[in-house]
């Protein structure tokens, strides 16, 4: 069943590459190296928490402890560059960012058919929505937050997202868990964390976090979507008292 599904996500970065080619054709040859800088480090970033799940999943705990650390340390390191400035915002963000943060830590525990789906789904989510943005996106959803994301860049990675739940049924307990609701609600969450992050990058006047991560920015420029979707999912197990 693994191989099935990593053939699967194989499969996935070929579309995604064929998609980037199109859309380097438009760009200059600075934009377009960006493209392929960024296409080959998530392709790294990807394999390697696909297999710290699959392989070692207290693998995967600590890794998510090293992401939300150095998130963390990216908030703190705005807020400190920045004078300080708008506190109470600051203030309000961190506890948000803790709470969000203490679902996602027990996400990083759950089973790890679970952990694999959401993660999957996600990283589908954030692939083809900006591809999909990039070759189809002309509707702004929120310009002054986030220029780049467009109505048509999300709905077509929600639609390939939540269509894709499908073909990972067999990491889930049928007996608990509907793969298209709660595909739909990763969705919703990861897109909402994605957009929350922005807000706060916009009040500080920066692109990225850091450049820790090459075509990426920093952790949580790349992460955000992960812990609030995977925040999600551990509130939605516990609402339901599984």
């Amino acid at each position: 069943m693994i191989i099935r599904i990593y053939i699967i996500i194989l499969i996935y970065f070929m579309l995604g590459g064929l998609g980037f080619y199109f859309i380097n054709r438009r760009r200059d040859k600075k934009e377009a190296r960006y493209n392929r800088v960024k296409y080959i480090t998530y392709f790294f970033i990807i394999n390697t928490i696909f297999f710290s799940i699959v392989v070692w999943p207290v693998l995967f705990n600590y890794l998510g402890i090293v992401i939300l650390a150095v998130g963390l340390g990216e908030l703190t390191r705005l807020f400190i560059m920045s004078g300080f400035k708008n506190r109470r915002f600051f203030t309000v963000f961190l506890v948000m960012y803790l709470i969000f943060c203490t679902g996602f830590y027990r996400f990083s525990l759950m089973e790890q058919g679970l952990v694999l789906f959401t993660f999957l789904v996600i990283s589908i989510f954030d692939a083809f929505s900006q591809i999909s943005g990039q070759l189809l996106g002309r509707t702004k959803i929120m310009p002054s937050v986030s220029p780049r994301k467009t109505l048509e860049g999300l709905a077509g990675g929600a639609v390939i997202a939540v269509a894709s739940s499908l073909l990972l049924i067999p990491l889930l307990d049928p007996g608990i868990f509907r793969p298209v609701l709660l595909s739909a609600g990763i969705v919703l969450f990861a897109f909402l964390g994605d957009l929350t992050v922005s807000l706060f990058k916009r009040r500080y006047g920066v692109k990225d976090f850091s450049n820790l991560l090459p075509g990426h920015g920093g952790f949580l420029d790349r992460f955000d979507s992960l812990i609030a979707g995977g925040a999600f999912v551990a509130a939605a197990v516990l609402i339901m008292g599984y």
